[in-house]
């Protein structure tokens, strides 16, 4: 995935403000007297050799130690750890910073798949604790029940809840924020605008949003309603009437299925032009059925377009980069900055927009974005996070099918 060097620059200098050889498998780093090394089954990157822009993505996925203790963890959401989306996305910055701080890092999938509970995630967070975790890194709005527990029977361990909201024991009065728990989300419906503003100025008037989660993931529901927010907007720009068909079937567990790409597939049949595809691997049926009928896919969560040719541009959050500066609160004893806290990161910490090095449209330019996304960052435009008014809300320019 490419970066947005630009919008990197303004999250890192943000947060700064905020805080005052060859490959090879004996390949290994030193963390003070501990020996850390990468698993033989895979190849690995020393500092001096060629890094990818995407987050040092030749990093090995998988390590040992001498002693088999991690210190940084990470407890993936549903769908695979490699999902070109939101894993994959939240676990480079975690080899990222480990590499970068030599430290030894693990991920901890939970049992069943999909189909995973509570308890399975429970479980996974468990292991990461008593396998030396000091810090784990749990991805997806799904974690929450299992995380409060964790944190309870852990209250020496840190967890970064990525996507999710500060956590609280209690009932009543006696109800408080777990300290021991950051919890990190996004301007998702800042980053759905600009995608959805875009690709009506590049001329697109017939447009579609299937979305994971069945309609309960906060993250998808905050994209889906900025991208009709902004759709909205660039359409009374032009003065011209546009069409949304929006849809939650067949992105419950947020896989790639025959069902989602038939659906998606007669929409393009029947003249929706570009689908905006919010779901992690999901995007896999999206890009099949726009190959398939000559349409257009929006990526999510990453830069996407190395996934498909169909992809014209991505709604991006600073996974990485987040993760990355909440590890370094941690690192440099500041977690008082964020634990039992809310950290809500947007435009104006450069945490949301499109990746302009892989930019594809030719009617709306990379310098006309540049100067709508300032406008943003400098709250000049206003988008509306609260996605419960979605189905109540009043378009003049925009008809909203939702099926």
């Amino acid at each position: 995935m490419k970066k947005i060097i630009a919008l990197l620059l303004v999250f890192t200098v943000f947060f700064a403000f905020a805080a005052c050889g060859k490959n090879g498998d004996d390949t290994t780093t030193t963390k003070n007297s501990e020996t850390v090394k990468p698993s033989q089954s895979q190849t690995t990157t020393g500092k001096n050799s060629d890094e990818s822009e995407n987050g040092y993505s030749k990093i090995p996925d998988t390590m040992s130690t001498e002693d088999g203790k991690y210190e940084i963890a990470f407890v993936t959401d549903i769908g695979q750890l490699l999902d070109k989306s939101f894993n994959q996305g939240t676990w480079e910055g975690v080899k990222k910073y480990a590499y970068d701080n030599e430290k030894s890092y693990k991920y901890y999938q939970p049992a069943n798949g999909n189909q995973a509970t509570d308890t399975d995630r429970f479980n996974a967070m468990r292991a990461a604790a008593t396998a030396g975790a000091r810090v784990v890194i749990c991805a997806g709005y799904l974690q929450e029940e299992a995380l409060k527990r964790a944190a309870t029977e852990f209250p020496e361990v840190k967890f970064i809840f990525i996507d999710g909201q500060v956590i609280k024991d209690g009932e009543g009065e006696e109800e408080k924020a777990l300290s021991n728990v950051a919890a990190v989300d996004y301007n998702e419906e800042q980053s759905g605008y600009l995608a959805g503003y875009a690709a009506v100025m590049e001329g697109y008037t017939r447009l579609g949003f299937t979305g994971g989660g069945g309609g309960n993931n906060p993250s998808c529901n905050r994209f889906a309603y900025g991208y009709a927010q902004g759709i909205e907007q660039a359409a009374e720009k032009l003065d011209k009437e546009v069409e949304l068909t929006l849809s939650w079937e067949y992105g419950s567990a947020f896989s790639p299925s025959a069902e989602l790409q038939t659906m998606l597939g007669g929409w393009y049949a029947k003249g929706t032009e570009v689908i905006f595809c919010c779901g992690g691997p999901m995007c896999q049926s999206a890009f099949a059925a726009a190959s398939a009928n000559d349409g257009a896919v929006i990526g999510c969560d990453v830069d996407q377009s190395s996934e498909s040719d169909t992809v014209i541009t991505s709604a991006m959050k600073g996974l990485q980069k987040s993760v990355e500066l909440m590890l370094d609160k941690v690192y440099k004893d500041k977690w008082d900055e964020i634990g039992g806290k809310q950290t809500t990161l947007g435009a104006k910490q450069g945490a949301v927009g499109l990746p302009e090095d892989s930019w594809s449209m030719k009617n709306f330019t990379v310098e006309s974005y540049n100067k709508l996304f300032t406008a943003m960052k400098d709250g000049e435009i206003k988008v509306d996070r609260d996605y419960s008014k979605l189905k109540q809300e009043s378009f003049e320019k925009l008809k909203l099918v939702i099926v």
